[in-house]
């Protein structure tokens, strides 16, 4: 069996098609049937149900996919392991981040992570834009929210984290805690871009809340510096304001009700980029996010046990 057959099929399912399949792989179309072929003949089965206008698995092909991409993963990272002994991380690894978890949360990964291959070179590209890692001067980038193109290789980093909506002790003192979602209509909300769109609809389960604030920025980090400063109430990520919270300065409100889920995924445009300077920091960045799934569950739990409404 051919290794090379073996990812143009995991590639073709991926992809939908083999012109997909072909054109990212520099192939003609005729090659990756080929390949197709050449496979079903060594499993003695039928992979792909063909017809003019659509390709699918067969059954048969939807229980051998698991398996062989448990199997290139794991010649993928065998070789790799062969490859980092002696070897030190070299070159440079460009990488695209979220202003406000780039800046207050992963930055001292991002720095140890240099410090321990000091023959790399490692550019941060912060911006609350979304970058386009196939367009864009970047390898890979660190993003909330799961890639809608089937083409990008993503590795969750934080597939439980959440949107919570937190206020500052003083404004909750002064304005009172709301307890419905309704109540967000008489409060100042802290308006951001998302998308580079006014993110002023807050989903809670199936249910969108309007919202509206007398204050609005396209940097996610202002929104919650506002937040702190007692200027209004925040739906902000957890990975954002996780110390915030820990240290008081923010509180959780309306925790009972289940905030958007905002799933924190790396990304990088090809198999053949996830290097082993990417695997090893997507491993670290994992280790460090890890903890704060567990201050999510604590703080949500403490808040419930809070009165709807301030003195």
């Amino acid at each position: 069996m051919r290794l090379s057959d073996l990812r143009l099929f995991v590639r073709t399912v991926k992809l939908g098609s083999f012109s997909n399949a072909a054109r990212e792989a520099d192939l003609l179309p005729g090659q990756v049937s080929a390949a197709i072929k050449r496979l079903e003949r060594e499993l003695g089965t039928r992979l792909f149900a063909r017809s003019t206008r659509s390709l699918r698995l067969t059954g048969e092909g939807e229980t051998y996919l698991p398996s062989a991409i448990s199997a290139l993963e794991a010649l993928t990272q065998g070789q790799e392991r062969l490859q980092a002994v002696g070897d030190e991380l070299q070159g440079i690894l460009q990488v695209a981040a979220p202003s406000d978890l780039g800046r207050n949360v992963l930055l001292p990964c991002f720095s140890q992570f240099r410090r321990e291959h000091p023959r790399l070179t490692l550019r941060l590209l912060i911006s609350d834009r979304l970058a386009n890692v196939f367009r864009d001067p970047v390898d890979i980038a660190i993003r909330y929210g799961c890639a809608e193109d089937a083409s990008y290789v993503e590795r969750p980093l934080a597939a439980w984290n959440r949107r919570v909506l937190v206020a500052s002790p003083l404004y909750l003192a002064r304005h009172g805690r709301p307890s419905t979602l309704d109540d967000l209509s008489n409060h100042s909300c802290l308006l951001y871009m998302l998308n580079e769109q006014v993110y002023d609809k807050w989903l809670f389960g199936q249910q969108k809340i309007p919202v509206k604030g007398p204050l609005l920025s396209d940097d996610a980090d202002i929104v919650r510096l506002w937040a702190i400063a007692g200027e209004g109430i925040a739906y902000k990520s957890w990975l954002d304001v996780r110390g915030d919270v820990l240290s008081g300065r923010l509180e959780v409100v309306l925790a009972q009700l289940p905030g958007e889920l905002s799933p924190l995924n790396l990304v990088c445009p090809h198999p053949k980029q996830y290097s082993p300077a990417v695997r090893q920091l997507h491993e670290m960045l994992s280790r460090h996010l890890a903890p704060f799934g567990q201050d999510l569950a604590a703080a949500l739990a403490d808040s419930r046990t809070l009165p709807n409404s301030s003195d």
